[in-house]
């Protein structure tokens, strides 16, 4: 079993990485006043490569590492010299150990051609991986929904959510180059009784690819129970997608949905407004869901498909959303007594391309927004399985809370980085920063929201004087309104650095001469004198 702890092996990796190949790297150290580290529940974490896997190095360093105590955590290393030297055992081994624990995060992994496996002497062929999980976890469904950042204008406006069936489809084909022929396929039943031929043909070509594969539609009721909770928790209208009018076999999958949307969704939905105006549950044939997809930019919409035509679908929301790395990825299985096994990763590849700008000393800027959200997502999921069997421990009680609260900030902490003009390339344009300054950046405020968390007295919250209001015809829903938009922590108070903030909104902020264009209101804030603290 190829197993080690990561966190000190990150670490080594990471400054031999950044010594060898980037000549300006700054490292972020954590600054905060937190009493100890939380222990991190239980949790399964599988590193890639390339690319990606440097990155999450650097993150693991200075988002993770600061904060928490991941003695619990389960570290496989699937790359593809690992997995070569192991005979494939580590993907066994992470396979049984996310079944066990539940909660998984998985860096982008490569799956090798036979022009890569020569190029780094894999002594066998690898398949993906991510066939083997999904069959080891009994893999429901892959969500995957676009991400959004409030102010950051992307491709759609709201949510869209997809769910696609994890299992059956081409994915596992079986296939033979045949001459001309019979070609028979043949159903043999578990109990004993006869055979059953399901098709039989005549080939006359003297080259044929012969393939079959199959649909299993057991578990598309859980899949329909996920998609349809899914859509009511984030209010979106709902669609089945099938090509069923010309694949025949497509109408089971519809029937079932279907089927538990009627029984425990309709009325729901209808009271929402979420359907159209017949009432019903909305099928669309996958050819214009295609369409559908690049005109319904408003979003606010779900569907759920096929293994095939959810994974070309769902590139297709990703290129709208602006690209893959705004897109979340979240494969949910079951194991045998019914509980929910999730694994979350990035959309999207290794990023080979910035890796060899890399390995060549050159800058690269990573965005690594997809496997931030995946690394929060695995993160909580731990978090909620720790806690669901532990609902009467005080101390487990406060460590999930604990954990909430660092999810939520760090996810603060990345959007307002971004909002403050201070992504990478791909988002701010060639002034951008790089990987390593972006990653930094976001540490230094996660730090800084962290701390400014800490040791505050609780709010005493004061009715305004009503003579005050009375007297100026003040509306006070609309006060209300605006005083719970800038009161960003939802303290019941509004501290320096958000009135700061409403200033600017406002357009009323005094600017002093002597600050750099570029310069953000947080960053002044945190260079200003201890006045910062006070409440205003």
């Amino acid at each position: 079993m190829l197993r080690s702890t990561l966190s000190s092996v990150q670490k080594a990796l990471l400054r031999k990485h950044a010594s060898s190949h980037i000549g300006s790297v700054s490292f972020y150290s954590s600054t905060s006043i937190l009493n100890s580290k939380i222990q991190a529940p239980p949790m399964v974490y599988i590193s890639g490569e390339e690319m990606t896997r440097y990155t999450m190095e650097l993150i693991s360093d200075q988002w993770v590492d600061p904060y928490f105590d991941t003695e619990k955590w389960e570290y496989f290393d699937l790359s593809c010299k690992s997995r070569d030297v192991t005979n494939d055992q580590v993907l066994k081994d992470a396979v049984n150990a996310g079944k066990q624990i539940g909660s998984i995060f998985k860096e982008p992994t490569i799956t090798p051609t036979a022009v890569q496996q020569k190029e780094m002497g894999l002594s066998q062929p690898l398949s993906s991986p991510n066939g083997a999980m999904r069959k080891g976890w009994s893999g429901i469904t892959i969500s995957r929904d676009t991400i959004h950042i409030e102010g950051v204008e992307l491709g759609f406006k709201n949510p869209v959510l997809f769910e696609r069936h994890a299992v059956g489809g081409e994915y596992g084909a079986g296939w033979k180059e045949v001459g001309a022929g019979q070609l028979l396929t043949t159903f043999v039943p578990e109990d004993g009784s006869p055979p059953v031929v399901v098709d039989t043909r005549t080939l006359d070509n003297e080259c044929n690819v012969a393939v079959v594969y199959h649909n299993p539609y057991d578990n598309v009721p859980d899949l329909a129970h996920i998609f349809f909770k899914r859509c009511l928790e984030h209010k979106v209208s709902p669609y089945v997608v099938t090509k069923k009018t010309v694949f025949k076999w497509q109408e089971f999958f519809w029937i079932k949905m279907k089927e538990v949307f009627d029984r425990h969704y309709k009325n729901k939905f209808k009271q929402l407004g979420l359907l159209p105006a017949d009432g019903e549950l909305p099928h669309l044939i996958s050819d214009a869901a295609t369409m559908q997809i690049i005109r319904w930019l408003d979003g606010n919409f779900g569907m759920a498909a096929h293994n095939y035509d959810g994974d070309m679908l769902t590139d297709e929301v990703a290129q709208v959303h602006r690209s893959p790395g705004f897109i979340t990825s979240n494969l949910i299985g079951k194991t045998e007594d019914g509980r929910l096994i999730k694994e979350f990763e990035a959309s999207h590849g290794t990023v080979a391309d910035l890796w060899n700008m890399h390995l060549e000393g050159k800058e690269t800027s990573l965005n690594p927004l997809g496997m931030t959200e995946a690394l929060i997502g695995a993160i909580t999921h731990s978090a909620e399985l720790e806690y669901d069997a532990n609902r009467g421990d005080i101390e487990v009680q406060r460590r999930h809370a604990k954990i909430l609260n660092w999810c939520t900030t760090l996810r603060q902490a990345i959007h307002n980085t971004f909002r403050y003009g201070q992504g990478t390339r791909d988002m701010s344009g060639p002034e951008g920063f790089t990987t390593e300054d972006f990653v930094a950046k976001v540490a230094w405020r996660l730090d800084r929201y962290l701390s400014m968390q800490e040791d505050e007295e609780p709010p005493v919250l004061s009715e305004p004087s009503r003579e005050y209001l009375r007297q100026y015809n003040v509306d006070r829903d609309a006060v209300q309104a605006m005083f719970q938009k800038y009161d960003k922590d939802k303290s019941g108070t509004i501290d320096f650095d958000e009135f700061a903030r409403m200033l600017v909104k406002l357009g009323v902020a005094p600017i002093s001469k002597d600050v750099k264009e570029n310069y953000k209101i947080d960053e002044m804030i945190d260079s200003s004198s201890s006045e910062g603290e006070q409440k205003a």
